[in-house]
């Protein structure tokens, strides 16, 4: 910062300018302001050492500058300008530490003067703190020097303390007694001929009688002292060795160890011994030995286990997943359960990992995923906690069973009788339906009200139409059948089957657009079964538009097209669409998108059918922009498949 920078403030222009001038012949750096507020935006950008300012301003006067200056830049000078009248308020300046005040007219030589005062101060200041600045520099360099000093005379005391008890280790060995026979260590005492000179008795128990032999002939690869021996590396470098080395039994049997070395010098630092601290690493080898067994059984255990096994942290993030687990599904390690198994956004709800992390206890569900080659499974899952020794649970192990046959068996026995039980309610607002429906046609016809007749003959034709379609289902799902296939124009069959839901489309204001061409050929179906399965998905369509929002244009598209020896069906709706876990259940026994409105059977008896004529279903959807169906049709049914009756489950 340039202490020759001055920030001049003050209402009155030419002030500014002829003041300004008068100041730059002094040798300063002049920046002005017309008023309090402008000056203190302008100080952070021009940094100035002093301000020269005018007491009376409009605005905001030279008293409110002058203690805002202060407030957040003490090291800044401040002198107050005042006519005669102001005085009083010059000297109140002085109160909030300005430097100075000069009264108007402004005397050139009192400006001068007063401007020099002001500078002298600045300028001891600055020096005052270079000072203090190098006063400290010079403290710490000092405080660490001491430091320095300290830790050198402790290094010191710890290498003497270290020598005396390495000697007297030493000593205790070559007579036999302390501690070092005590330990369950073999210890050895080496001198720089690469001589043992002494051992403790484990040692002599475990290799004989050792002393007197070089330092590398109980090592069983080591025979010659060009091949350095930790004794021998330790007088070389001067430093202790640690390596896994093989001493040779005194019956020639290997002695797997872990060795230790460590120098021990003389008065005069030099390195007159080594001593040698090995432990016996034979035990610790079987028991790592017995460890990689269990933990290969377990493994196996892990992996062959008839189910899937996933292991999960506490923000569900996958951390094991056993051998089953990754045939069906992506692995996906570190990434949440919930996306990489159950193909959501979010944590399942009643989650039993969940609910185990909350509550230390096993929990289970019943649940439907779908393995990466599409194939829908039925699952059992439970889960246990994962303890450490603590008793504190770090991880939860979910087991999940599939369930997919015994449910299909169950399904076949009871699973009727639950069908019938859901859709009680149903049937019973039906017939209150057509009852209600009677009553206004009986109405209608008694009153000659012919508009009356008409709108009783739509609700009845609606709710009959219902218990048809309700019936079928039921039939369908009830009694195995063969598909009794004939030859068909396919372009007519796909045509009158469209046709069937215009007036559903119609009522629902749902725009409804048909494009199959007349040349697709002939096709071999069974027209009653295949008509009602694809009537499900048109109906779908327009439910999915029909309770959305009242205000957008929907529309059905249904459309076809010849490809050699299959016809594909594509229909589309831009309703409410579906999220990835909906679309993979769709297919699911009593499973509905639609709560109450829906039975679950519709779309299950319509997949069954499909695949029953040999075809496939695709579906693409996404919430809120619709869904398609692409249903693909092979021309001929082949004999076998003909023959097979539509399944249970």
């Amino acid at each position: 910062m340039s202490t020759k920078k001055l920030l001049l403030v003050d209402d009155e222009e030419g002030i500014r300018r002829f003041l300004g001038l008068t100041l730059m012949d002094l040798g300063y750096e002049v920046e002005t302001a017309e008023n309090g507020e402008s000056a203190l935006k302008a100080i952070p950008e021009i940094s100035p050492s002093i301000i020269l300012t005018d007491i009376k301003m409009p605005r905001m006067d030279g008293i409110e500058l002058l203690k805002a200056v202060k407030a957040d830049y003490p090291h800044i000078e401040v002198i107050m300008l005042t006519g005669h009248g102001d005085i009083d308020l010059a000297i109140e300046s002085l109160k909030f530490d300005a430097a100075d005040f000069i009264t108007k007219p402004i005397d050139d030589e009192v400006l001068e003067i007063s401007l020099g005062r002001v500078m002298e101060k600045i300028e001891l200041k600055d020096k005052l703190r270079e000072h203090t600045e190098n006063l400290e520099r010079l403290v710490e360099e000092k405080t660490q020097r001491i430091i320095e000093l300290e830790r050198q005379n402790a290094a010191c005391q710890v290498v003497e303390g270290l020598s005396e008890a390495l000697s007297s280790a030493a000593h205790e060995v070559e007579t036999g007694s302390g501690l070092f026979n005590e330990l369950p260590c073999l210890v050895s005492i080496h001198n720089r001929y690469l001589e043992i000179v002494a051992a403790n008795e484990l040692l002599k128990e475990r290799l004989g009688d050792v002393v007197g032999k070089n330092s590398f002939d109980i090592y069983s690869d080591r025979e010659t002292p060009g091949n350095a021996c930790p004794v021998q590396l330790t007088f070389d470098t001067g430093k202790g060795q640690r390596s896994k080395e093989t001493f040779i039994g005194k019956e020639g049997e290997e002695i797997p160890v872990t060795v230790y070395t460590a120098p021990i010098p003389n008065k005069n630092g030099e390195i007159e011994l080594v001593l040698d601290i090995s432990v016996d690493m034979t035990e610790l080898k079987r028991l790592n030995d017995e460890l990689l067994e269990t933990q290969y059984k377990f493994q196996r255990l892990f992996d062959e286990a008839p189910c899937y096994i996933s292991v999960q942290n506490r923000d569900f993030t996958i951390a094991e997943v056993n051998r089953r687990f990754k045939e069906d599904f992506a692995e996906h390690l570190g990434a949440p359960c919930y996306a990489s198994y159950k193909h959501r956004e979010r944590p399942c709800d009643e989650c039993p990992v969940q609910r185990t992390f909350q509550d230390g206890e096993s929990h289970q569900t019943e649940t439907v995923v779908t393995t990466q080659n599409g194939e829908q499974k039925n699952m059992l899952v439970w889960s246990a906690p994962l303890r450490n020794a603590y008793g504190e649970i770090k991880q939860v192990m979910e087991m999940s069973t599939d369930i997919t046959e015994i449910r299909r068996l169950q399904d076949h026995l009871t699973s009727l009788g639950f069908m019938l039980g859901s859709m009680s309610h149903g049937v019973k607002g039906m017939l209150t339906a057509l009852d209600g429906g009677i009553y206004r046609l009986e109405s209608g016809l008694r009153k000659n009200d012919q508009e009356r007749v008409t709108e009783a003959a739509a609700v009845l034709k609606n709710v009959v139409g219902r218990v048809k379609k309700m019936v079928l289902d039921i039939l369908y799902y009830a009694k195995s059948r063969e598909i009794e296939v004939e030859t068909v124009s396919a372009a007519h069959f796909l045509r009158d089957t469209a046709a069937l839901i215009v007036p559903k489309a119609a009522a629902a204001n749902v725009q409804y657009s048909v494009d199959i061409p007349e040349d697709l050929g002939n096709i071999d179906v069974d027209s009653s079964s295949m008509s009602a399965a694809i009537v499900n998905f048109l109906e779908n369509g327009v439910d999915a538009c029909s309770p959305n929002q009242p205000d957008r244009k929907y529309k059905i598209d249904v459309s076809a097209r010849d490809l050699g020896d299959k016809i594909e069906l594509a229909i589309s709706d831009n309703g409410a669409g579906m999220d990835r876990e909906t679309k993979e259940k769709i297919f699911t026994l009593f499973f509905s998108s639609k709560g109450k409105r829906g039975t679950g059977i519709g779309l299950f008896i319509s997949n069954q059918t499909i695949e029953q004529h040999g075809g496939r279903i695709q579906v693409e959807s996404e919430p809120q922009q619709g869904t398609t169906f692409t249903i693909m049709l092979p021309r001929k049914v082949e004999k076998k498949k003909a023959q097979q009756s539509i399944p249970c489950s």
